[in-house]
């Protein structure tokens, strides 16, 4: 038993970084040839005026002399392997622990190598080209400088259509998630013995309520939804109150029907989350929590719907991520979120790629981001992202309690 736990600690530290780093491994001549030849595509590019290797040919030459050097060796050990391919393993001098020890610390420097190339092309090269295109008195001709160019210039409409991205996203799910609760409740009622006929005739009422707006809404697009509840909404505040247009948009404004239009919308998705993590709970859990003298509602609320949520979370957290990508569509209907403001940049520049590339990079970060909150917030509470991992609660447990 010692034995094994010591051999797991040993694989758990040859796990880390360095001590990854630190060891032989078996393909560091075919892994660092790889980075020596996209570092010797590196130092091919043009430099610019930033490059210190540009002023320092020498050093140039040196580097790539060792990344050629490298893979010139690899590829004579290569040749070697091919030729005694069934004793290599034996018989090759390459393999010994020696040997490999010398290609790891070789390895060393090809790594320095490609990384000092890498600075010079990636990291000052981005700096220079970002300076160089937003000094500019007009629209560079590249598209990677349009695009900082015209980011530099139009920061603030960018920014503001991100923030009204996220506000959309975030306060629609938050909101979508209250409403989908009122709809699960109606869709899992079910007609008890001992309900009066008022009772019964409420259940059924609510539950094809619930049923038909999740079928509605969920067969239509978000745009659709979007332009139906502005124009529509707009008409009918106009024909009830008498208002003028801009009185209308005081109280009734683009941005809250695009906040009404993502809650309406996400609310039946995510009521279906629920109605199905709900339903997939052990029919015992109901029967024994009926048997203990519970009612059903009592049941349901203190038995079921808790596990069925737990369940749920990582599906309803991935509707926030869909939000953040959805909500681009009210765009249409004069939502001032990321992709409006795409659209507006785009009437500035009359550079229509260069601006959707600048919003499909926002639009990546932005659910990046999001997921990577999302993991730390559940992982606080045990849970993952990926794949449920209720903890059932067991009507035994409350009976002991009891």
């Amino acid at each position: 038993m010692a034995d094994t736990t010591h051999g797991l600690a040993a694989r758990l530290r040859a796990t880390r970084p360095i001590s990854f780093i630190a060891e032989d491994h078996r393909f560091v001549l075919l892994g660092t040839s790889a980075l020596a030849a996209c570092g010797l595509a590196l130092e091919a590019a043009p430099a610019r005026s930033m490059s210190f290797l540009a002023q320092a040919p020498a050093l140039a030459w040196i580097l790539a002399a060792i990344m050629i050097a490298w893979i010139a060796v690899s590829l004579a050990i290569g040749v070697y392997k091919v030729g005694h391919w069934k004793s290599y393993s034996k018989t090759s001098p390459f393999v010994r622990p020696g040997a490999r020890r010398i290609q790891r610390i070789g390895s060393y420097i090809v790594w320095l190598a490609v990384a000092l190339v890498a600075f010079d092309r990636l990291v000052l090269g981005g700096i220079d080209l970002v300076l160089v295109s937003i000094s500019l008195p007009g629209v560079p001709v590249g598209a990677i400088p349009a695009a900082i160019y015209m980011v530099s210039r139009s920061s603030g409409i960018y920014l503001s259509g991100i923030r009204n991205t996220i506000l959309l996203a975030v306060f629609g799910t938050i909101l979508a998630f209250f409403l989908a609760l009122l709809l699960v409740f109606l869709r899992i009622q079910k007609i008890d013995r001992s309900d009066n006929y008022l009772v019964r005739f409420f259940k059924v009422v609510g539950n094809k309520i619930a049923s038909l707006y999740s079928t509605v809404i969920r067969g239509t697009p978000m745009m659709v939804q979007g332009m139906i509840i502005y124009y529509g909404g707009f008409n009918i505040v106009r024909a009830v109150t008498g208002l003028t247009t801009a009185e209308i948009q005081q109280v009734y404004s683009f941005f809250t029907a695009g906040l009404l239009t993502v809650t309406i919308c996400s609310a039946a998705y995510i009521a279906e989350v629920l109605r199905a993590s709900i339903e997939a709970i052990d029919a015992g859990q109901m029967e024994a929590a009926r048997s203990l003298g519970l009612t059903q509602w009592q049941a349901m609320s203190m038995i079921v719907f808790p596990q069925g949520v737990k369940n749920a979370v990582p599906a309803l957290s991935n509707e926030l991520i869909i939000n953040i990508k959805d909500s681009s569509v009210l765009s249409v209907i004069g939502v001032y979120d990321l992709m409006y403001a795409t659209n507006a940049v785009v009437g500035i520049y009359l550079r229509q790629v260069e601006a959707d590339l600048v919003a499909a990079l926002v639009y990546l970060v932005l659910t990046l981001l999001a997921g990577k909150i999302l993991d730390i917030v559940m992982g606080r509470f045990g849970m993952s992202s990926h794949h449920a991992t209720a903890t059932p609660v067991a009507v035994t447990e409350m009976e002991m309690g009891e």
